[in-house]
């Protein structure tokens, strides 16, 4: 991975490691440039998915309502519990109390009768008329323990608690109930609706619709998820396809400018990004703002006193979250710096390690390594310790909240303003509405970073492409390889020139050899023969054909190439040879093989030409590669073959039965070579002495040699070099 890939992609996906509450408070986010621009552009790609999204939309509300009224309906069955118990609780009492205080009216009355004395601390004056008169009314109520009818029982103890207050101190004595006047009214509601039973019944209709909620919630979330994950999905496969057109249509001057880590990581890591966030993100932004909404309205419908107090705590959660956001953002930037470079330094040491070893430098790098990764801990230690503050603090905040309600609801509940399931789902809701909230806040910075990874994405499919093919372009049918340049200019930056009036022609069959220093131009005039680069003014030619009228794929057919550098992908070596032609046979690869000196080497593998490349082909040597990608080019059967240091890589005796098999193919091609060791280039029949973008010498190796100009110079130089380098 590159540097600039490193400090672009530094850490774990947004809200993926944030290590404090939420999972991702106080990590770094990566900013858009154009926030709404590009999330308008963004939301464009799920426009052909209108009528997905708005199932995911009705079912995310479905499923949250559903999540929501669970505790509200859980809470009528507690109420139920809670009425069944205090009317079965009164209804005894008072029935207790109707026969004891009858029993003591008859005994008075019977004593009355007989004449008796009162006995101690009896009243020996007779009542007032108005107390006989309610206990008269008492004693004609009829017996609670003789009624079955809830209504008729409620009036009864109605009555008898009303009656009671007129009832005679002794009489009344150790039987009276003190309630309040709600309280009273709590008990008659009670025993009118539960007959001082409990209704499990009713409860167990209230489970069974429980459960049937679950169910069904459960099952919404697995739709919208499913649903929205092919939304998602869908979405990045059409932009992945569209990235995928462009990379092929950019031209190659965008590649050069661009690290190709950078341009994978775009491909990958921010489309994954994107991903993750359409399919996760969504769904739960839409769920977190239905789920804040649908408490608030839960709790206001239970108690809006006590949603007051929940809603007092909002601006503790907003101000603690912010500031330690602000607090940890710096050490966790601090962190991904330090990370970036600690992974950079690896990076650096392990492919390089062989020349840290010869210099000595194991304990420099060691000590650079420590310094590095101390630098890192601190700032890590510190970015965990205070975003890891955030969910202690908001479960403080939390308490405190949970705390005023538990008080005031008890009081509450004690009075009988509220039942004691209404309290318990208030409480569930209060605890729950941390969550939502966190999930927002959370969300909020995930769609910042996905809306700036997309700004990256888009960055490609708005880069320029190469001018495309104009509409009548040519075909040639049978190609013979002349190619002229008339005139030519090109530069890579406006205001460096490189190539200037350029004039060449080479006749069919005929072998250009390209040398001159580095930076001389010798790659640039191939790149501009197959159209990789467009020239600035002048013209080159192809059968006559000026290039700019020829279809670049029909171009780049006549055209076989054998570069420097190496590429084999991970595949068999039969795979990799075929790679040149297509629905090439097994005889026709086996005979580019032997014509190219691979033959030999690949049946000594274990599995022949069935041997498995890994990725990077490490599994045989760099000679070996060489020679299969010459095996490629030569199968392709190209009208111009291009050879940049085809032979740098092999050692000399395979070097020499190169050159000998390629003088065999080289027969009725136009071949371009570009070549820096002079002695591989002897027998070309014409030489190209390239400096500063310009052809400053030309002719076969004698005629250059006689001239004893700058290729006489490069060749005796590099010819000593080469004795220098045997006699020592």
């Amino acid at each position: 991975m590159s540097e600039q890939d490193r400090q672009q992609n530094p850490g774990p996906r947004p809200g993926g490691g944030g290590g404090g509450f939420g999972g991702g408070f106080g990590a770094p986010v990566q900013k858009p440039k154009n926030f709404k621009a590009s999330l308008k552009r963004l939301i464009k790609y799920l426009s052909p998915h209108k009528t997905n999204l708005m199932v995911v939309f009705i079912f995310a509300i479905a499923s949250t309502i559903f999540t929501i009224a669970a505790p509200k309906i859980t809470s009528k069955a507690m109420n139920k519990l809670q009425d069944g118990y205090m009317a079965k609780m009164m209804l005894r009492e008072m029935t207790e109390a109707q026969t004891q205080v009858t029993q003591q009216i008859n005994t008075q009355m019977n004593q009355m009768q007989q004449g008796q004395t009162p006995g101690v601390g009896q009243s020996p004056q007779s009542p007032d008329p108005e107390t006989l008169r309610g206990v008269q009314e008492f004693m004609n109520l009829p017996m609670l323990s003789s009624v079955t009818d809830p209504n008729q029982k409620a009036d009864i103890v109605q009555q008898m608690l009303n009656l009671v207050k007129k009832m005679p101190v002794g009489q009344t004595e150790g039987q009276s109930i003190k309630l309040t006047e709600d309280q009273i009214n709590g008990v008659i509601r009670s025993i009118r609706e539960t007959n001082g039973e409990y209704d499990f019944n009713y409860i167990g209709r209230i489970v069974l619709i429980l459960i049937g909620m679950y169910l069904i919630s459960a099952v919404f979330s697995l739709v919208m998820g499913l649903v929205m994950s092919g939304v998602a999905q869908k979405t990045v496969r059409d932009m992945r396809r569209q990235i995928d057109l462009k990379l092929n249509n950019l031209p190659l001057r965008y590649f050069d400018k661009h690290p190709h880590g950078d341009i994978l990581s775009r491909v990958t890591n921010d489309v994954d990004t994107i991903a993750t966030t359409l399919q996760q993100s969504l769904t739960q932004i839409i769920t977190s703002l239905i789920t804040i909404i649908g408490y608030i309205l839960m709790m206001l419908t239970i108690s809006p006193i006590l949603t007051l107090i929940v809603v007092a705590t909002l601006p503790l959660y907003i101000i603690s979250t912010a500031t330690i956001a602000k607090k940890s953002q710096k050490y966790f930037a601090a962190q991904q710096k330090e990370l970036g470079q600690l992974s950079g330094h690896v990076e650096e040491m392990y492919t390089g390690h062989k020349i840290v070893k010869v210099f000595g430098r194991e304990k420099d790098s060691i000590e650079k390594f420590d310094a590095i990764n101390d630098r890192l801990h601190t700032s890590g230690w510190k970015a965990q310790f205070i975003s890891g503050i955030m969910f202690p603090l908001m479960n403080f905040i939390s308490n405190i909240g949970y705390v005023g309600i538990s008080i005031v609801g008890g009081i509450w509940i004690t009075r009988n303003l509220l039942g004691l399931g209404d309290i318990l789902a208030f409480i569930q809701y209060s605890r729950s509405f941390t969550m939502p909230i966190a999930q927002t806040a959370n969300i909020a910075n995930v769609i910042q970073s996905t809306v700036a990874c997309a700004e990256r994405v888009f960055e490609i499919l708005d880069e320029e492409e190469e001018i495309p093919d104009k509409p009548n372009a040519q075909i040639i049918e049978f190609s013979k390889g002349q190619v002229s340049f008339e005139q030519v200019d090109f530069r890579y930056e406006e205001d460096v020139p490189l190539i200037e009036d350029m004039n060449l022609n080479v006749e069919p069959g005929h072998t250009v050899a390209i040398v001159g220093p580095t930076g001389a131009g010798k790659t640039t005039l191939v790149n501009l023969l197959m159209r990789f680069y467009e020239i600035k003014s002048g013209t080159i030619r192809v059968d006559g054909v000026d290039i700019r009228d020829l279809k670049r794929s029909e171009l780049r057919r006549m055209f076989g190439m054998v570069l420097q550098d190496t590429w084999l992908f991970n595949g068999t070596i039969k795979e990799n040879i075929a790679y040149g032609k297509q629905g090439a046979t097994t005889e026709e690869i086996v005979r580019a093989a032997k014509a190219a000196h691979a033959d030999h080497f690949i049946r000594t593998l274990p599995d022949g030409y069935n041997t498995v490349l890994n990725e990077e082909a490490t599994n045989i040597s760099q000679g070996q590669k060489q020679l299969l990608t010459i095996a490629r080019a030569i199968l392709a059967d190209p009208t111009i073959l291009i050879l940049d240091e085809a032979t740098s890589s092999v050692d000399t005796r395979t070097e020499v039965l190169i050159q000998k098999a390629m003088a065999n193919l080289m027969k009725d091609r136009t071949n371009f070579v570009i070549a820096h060791r002079l002695s591989t280039i002897r027998d070309s029949e014409l030489i190209l002495v390239m400096n500063d973008g310009k052809i400053i010498e030309m002719g076969n190796h004698i005629e250059l040699l006689e001239k004893a100009g700058f290729y006489a110079d490069l060749y005796y130089s590099q010819f000593s070099e080469s004795l220098d380098t045997k006699t020592g």
